[in-house]
């Protein structure tokens, strides 16, 4: 499971081309009209971070994973393991990945330019890609964008500062709900000229929001003038990016070809990048269909996340012979957290005592043996794997941020925090059952007829909802110790397009997500763990969460002055949500099992090299390329 980081996953009398020129003008009407940009003697800057420190000087060559020396051509082909906004894992019927209706094809965001490019080899810097420079008023509220001239559309027409201010405000106005709220703090943008954008901020945002901004797309103003930005379309729209749209056949496969001249080629940022003539997405709507496709090279790169796989059939020809490699990279990254979410909309989950006990039914160190190979760790935090996690009492620090919310908060929050239970590894260990049950029978619950009732007299009952049938042995497993607390629970699997629609509009009891949180987490988590979110249909906030002293919690996350005491706030608010229950958690894997066939070539030091903040499908496709010698050696192998 993964996210978005900020991305996620995946709607008269005038002419038509009348009608949206002018719905855009009015559009670009309603936004707040904006002083010109004040004077600064604040310096030129190549790149920004949260809290301004930079790896890389103004005049480096490239990113240190990178070969500019790489060759280029061939393929690189897999199934996608990240998603953004609508996308879909498993399927596509749009190419619009921007707004919440459709699902969009994974891989989308390729065929558009940013402002500014990530360097996955630092935990939130970014550098010059569209924007050759930037500055920033002495009160961090505007930042002045000063464009390279030469950036283009796929069609050949100049991008200027016009449609990056177009881009932003359409976006803050009409994009996908994640978006939207990840722009409130961001007030608006306008063109100084063509290659001047001046973006702005309210005061006292979010250290990350800029950082957000600089890495959203950038769309034609002229080619949103004649189409409707909010239609959900197999339609190819007009790109900047070192991608365009290629071949697809929607909810089977799609290919980004690359841009030959593309101008941003011989960039620092991009320099040993976009190496593969093309990159194909494949879909699968089932695991074991999309292995076998994968042994039989329909594709040539695959993560593995099934455990089960990984231990015990990676064991085909091309393995033994070599043709297909095996290695796996060490999980660097803030984990997140990885379960179920009870959704707190609905009354069976607003008494967080219920929630606390249903913890104690879920046997983790059982299926992690009998059903993963012991492949897994457990889950604890939302900032598992990370010194963000909450361990111990809390120290001096957090403490100040946590006193002022005394007895609004569970006192478990000025203790240890909570941990799972480790189990017996018998599938169905009693002595946690019967804390299970005491914790129930304090809360009011009982038993009438074998089956477990609220303090209403109403049954206990409700439906985890899946997506696809790999996890149902893992529901199973929980499921069955449910029914001993006398909780007829019971998993629902659908169909990829109707689970997408179900979680948007929060129509389910329980489902499983990832908070995939970035490496300085900052404004994002409103997005999963905020309360506006929590009413806003397609966020992440699944839980429901709307908990005042969470979001108070967040803003000391915004408002750390370093990164010091950005890491004290992470662990308070950690507290508070694990204090609140709003999940049963599952498990992590430190490690990326990656297979592919041996097509391509590599950076010198790979691994050593491989950038600590990427998560293993994003620099990889970027930066590695296809060797066709090895690609010769392979065919002549099999």
């Amino acid at each position: 499971m993964t996210r978005a980081p900020v991305g996620i996953r995946p709607t008269s009398d005038l002419t038509r081309r009348e009608a949206l020129a002018t719905a855009t003008g009015a559009l670009v009407a309603a936004l707040p009209a904006f002083a010109a940009a004040p004077e600064t003697n604040e310096a030129e800057r190549h790149g920004i971070s949260a809290f301004g420190d930079l790896k890389y000087p103004a005049d480096f060559r490239q990113f240190d994973y990178a070969d500019a020396k790489a060759s280029r051509g061939g393929m690189f082909s897999q199934i996608g393991s990240y998603r953004y906004y609508n996308q879909n894992f498993l399927t596509f019927d749009s190419l619009n990945g921007f707004i919440l209706r459709g699902d969009a094809a994974l891989g989308i965001e390729r065929t558009f330019a940013t402002l500014m490019k990530r360097a996955w080899d630092e935990p939130d810097a970014l550098y010059g890609l569209t924007t050759r420079a930037v500055r920033i008023s002495a009160d961090g509220r505007v930042y002045t964008f000063l464009l390279r001239p030469e950036a283009r559309f796929h069609d050949g027409t100049p991008l200027t500062a016009h449609d990056v201010a177009f881009t932003l405000n359409l976006l803050k106005a009409k994009g996908h709900q994640q978006i939207r709220q990840q722009l409130m703090e961001f007030e608006g943008a306008e063109a100084a000229d063509d290659g001047i954008l001046v973006a702005r901020f309210i005061a006292n945002r979010a250290r990350d929001v800029p950082l957000y901004v600089v890495e959203l797309p950038i769309f034609s103003r002229a080619y949103y003038t004649a189409h409707p930005f909010e239609q959900s379309t197999l339609d190819v729209p007009l790109g900047s990016g070192a991608y365009k749209v290629g071949r697809f056949e929607a909810g089977r496969y799609i290919e980004y070809e690359r841009v030959k001249d593309w101008w941003g080629a011989d960039l620092p940022v991009s320099r040993g990048h976009n190496n593969f003539d093309v990159l194909r997405y494949e879909f699968y709507r089932e695991r074991e269909a999309g292995f076998q496709a994968f042994t039989a090279k329909n594709y040539l790169f695959r993560e593995e996340f099934t455990s089960r796989v990984w231990a015990t059939r990676y064991d085909f020809p091309a393995i033994k012979d070599g043709r297909v490699k095996r290695e796996t990279l060490p999980e660097q990254l803030l984990s997140g957290g990885q379960g179920w979410f009870f959704n707190t909309r609905r009354d069976r989950f607003k008494d967080r005592r219920l929630r606390e006990a249903l913890n104690y039914a879920f046997d983790f160190e059982w299926v992690n043996k009998n059903i993963m190979y012991g492949a897994y760790k457990r889950t604890r935090s939302i900032f598992e794997n990370s010194n963000m996690m909450a361990a111990g009492k809390p120290d001096p620090d957090e403490l100040a941020l946590l006193e002022p919310f005394r007895g609004k908060v569970p006192d478990e929050v000025f203790g240890e925090p909570f941990l799972p239970p480790v189990s017996d590894g018998s599938g169905q260990d009693r002595a946690l059952l019967r804390t299970a049950t005491r914790l129930l029978r304090e809360a009011g619950y009982g038993v009438k007829d074998a089956k477990l009732v609220d303090p209403h007299g109403e049954r206990v009952t409700f439906e985890f909802l899946i997506d696809e049938p790999t996890f149902e042995p893992h529901h199973n497993a929980f499921i069955k110790n449910l029914n001993v607390l006398g909780i007829d629970a019971t998993v629902r699997l659908v169909d990829a397009v109707q689970y997408r629609a179900r979680l948007d509009n929060y129509d389910f009891d329980v489902t499983v997500e990832r908070l995939s949180l970035e490496s300085t987490p900052g404004d994002s988590l409103r997005v999963y763990l905020g309360s506006q979110a929590a009413a806003a249909p397609g966020s992440f906030n699944l839980a429901g969460i709307a908990d005042p002293v969470v979001d108070a919690m967040i803003d000391k996350v915004i408002a750390a002055q370093d990164r010091g005491a950005h890491t004290v706030a992470c662990r308070a608010l950690d507290r508070v949500v694990r204090a609140g229950y709003y999940w049963v958690p599952q498990w992590y894997r430190d490690s990326h099992p990656l297979a592919y066939w041996d097509v391509f070539g590599r950076p010198a030091g790979y691994p050593a090299t491989y950038p600590r903040y990427d998560r293993g499908d994003r620099a990889i496709p970027e930066t590695w390329w296809y060797d066709p010698e090895r690609a010769a050696r392979t065919e002549r192998a099999g």
